[in-house]
């Protein structure tokens, strides 16, 4: 059977999909001793040669943060993590302005509907009694970056978090898989 271009194309896009894994999807492959890190071993022995896996810088920052909590001082199993995902050889993808102009659109959308009157009163978060937060935005904000990253460059984001109200406003644009289940 002879494939038109477009199917050629189609199917090439496929062959080459990139997934970019979020924090939580990196420490169930780390963790062998998860059921979580077999079944994110099975999606990845489905995945094409020529698909690329990537790494927001932003959960580069969380894997720093969560190293620091758990000691100042590097520890054999911060560093075993570290190199592990370096040898995987993650592509990293930085913040551009794309990508802040994406986070700003999203948030946005999120404060018009959490706080509607707000924007009546033409008020700006900052302005609040209580300024406005992620926790009250129903999100993370670390989250949202990663969401506005992810939907700039047409990526599918392996996660394992609901991140609910950010599907919400991101409708059919945001294309998530979960392979930890």
């Amino acid at each position: 059977m002879k494939l038109s271009k477009q199917q050629k194309e189609r199917l090439k896009k496929i062959d080459m999909q990139t997934f970019l894994l979020d924090t939580c999807i990196w420490s169930y492959w780390f963790d062998d001793r998860t059921e979580q890190h077999a079944n994110i071993k099975g999606h990845l022995q489905k995945l094409s040669p020529h698909s690329i896996l990537g790494i927001s810088i932003i959960t580069w920052g969380e894997v720093a943060f969560g190293h620091k909590i758990e000691s100042p001082d590097e520890t054999p199993i911060q560093s075993e993590y570290i190199q592990f995902i370096k040898s995987k050889g993650p592509k990293t993808f930085e913040i551009d302005i794309h990508t802040a102009n994406k986070y700003g659109e999203l948030r946005a959308f999120l404060f018009e509907k959490c706080i509607p009157n707000a924007k009546k009163k033409k008020m700006r978060p900052e302005q609040l009694i209580d300024p406005v937060k992620g926790r009250e935005l129903g999100i993370d904000e670390n989250d949202l970056w990663i969401v506005a990253q992810t939907m700039t460059r047409n990526l599918t984001l392996v996660t394992s978090d609901k991140l609910n109200r950010i599907r919400e406003i991101a409708g059919d644009d945001l294309h998530i898989e979960n392979w930890a289940k």
